[in-house]
């Protein structure tokens, strides 16, 4: 039976997760969004083990089922025709969504990823009957997780332009109501420095424009570098090892199996003789009585 199994091929690539210096915000901006309840800080979604997730998740396996790859069942020499991973893989259902959930579920048995701790390098592996489809689905993988980090990097760029934008509203608005609350001190009080009690309402009204200036100056800056960010943070998968059509399969370890299977059947065929002569002795044993009780009729 070892012998009649198909060969599998493995196909491994690897890659590492590169968020972009430009991405993080600046401590002044990440403080302001923790005072408002948001974290745009780093998190756990710029992890390795974030990605290794996305990777065994249902909506980028079925990118992957649905993509178009060459029919590796076509003979050599006939025309290379472009056919889905989901038609390759033979699976059937009852309609199309129960085909594509049961082609996801068949889809992840054969995909393996591993995340190195040490390195936060990804090792993404595929199993597939013929070399050159194992490391087509291994780069497709790859390739769609790419796009989605690119997409999510820049939606959450635009998400930190939004709020920044809504913030520096707000900042000049305040600004602005600080500004018109001292300019009416100064016209209802001409003469504030002869009044202890002026001056000091003077200075606490010029301290909260100075600090409503200093957070709209800082609010300014940082909307312009988010605006840059928006268009230009478009952090990228570093590929180490891209996906190759193996030449040697991964299983079944034939040679192991045969091994095995003597192994096996060699202590099945001495179990087998042992209570075969066991069962013998027991008749034998079940018979003498007999015998001797006849012997001693006929004396």
């Amino acid at each position: 039976m070892s012998l009649l199994v198909s060969p599998t091929y493995t196909a491994i690539t690897t890659f590492v997760p590169e968020a972009s210096s430009q991405g993080r915000l600046p401590s002044g901006l990440a403080g302001l969004a923790t005072q408002f309840g948001m974290s745009l800080g780093p998190e756990a979604s710029k992890s390795p083990k974030f990605y290794a997730e996305v990777v065994r998740s249902r909506e980028l396996m079925e990118h992957v089922l649905l993509s178009n790859y060459v029919d590796p069942r076509q003979p050599q020499g006939a025309a290379t025709d472009s056919v889905t991973l989901l038609h390759i893989l033979g699976v059937g259902g009852r309609d199309a969504a129960d085909s594509l959930s049961r082609g996801v579920k068949k889809l992840d048995k054969v995909v393996s990823v591993r995340v190195s701790i040490q390195t936060n390098i990804v090792s993404l592996s595929v199993d597939a009957h013929y070399p050159a489809l194992a490391a087509a689905v291994a780069n497709r993988f790859v390739s769609y997780l790419n796009a989605f980090n690119a997409q999510y990097r820049q939606s959450q760029a635009r998400e930190q332009r939004k709020f920044v934008e809504q913030r520096l509203a707000d900042g000049e608005h305040e600004l602005r109501g600080a500004e018109e609350d001292l300019r009416t001190f100064y016209e209802r009080n001409r003469s504030w420095q002869q009044s202890p009690q002026l001056t000091f309402d003077e200075g606490r009204l010029r301290r909260q424009v100075e600090i409503r200036q200093e957070l709209y100056l800082t609010l300014k800056r940082e909307y312009e570098t988010a605006r840059i960010q928006e268009v230009n943070d478009t952090p990228v998968i570093t590929v180490i090892d891209t996906a190759a059509p193996p030449v040697k399969k991964s299983k079944p370890k034939r040679a192991l199996l045969v091994v095995i299977a003597l192994v096996l059947g060699a202590m099945a065929g001495a179990s087998w003789a042992a209570g075969a002569e066991y069962l013998t002795r027991v008749r034998r044993e079940r018979q003498q009585p007999h015998s001797d009780s006849r012997a001693d009729r006929r004396l």
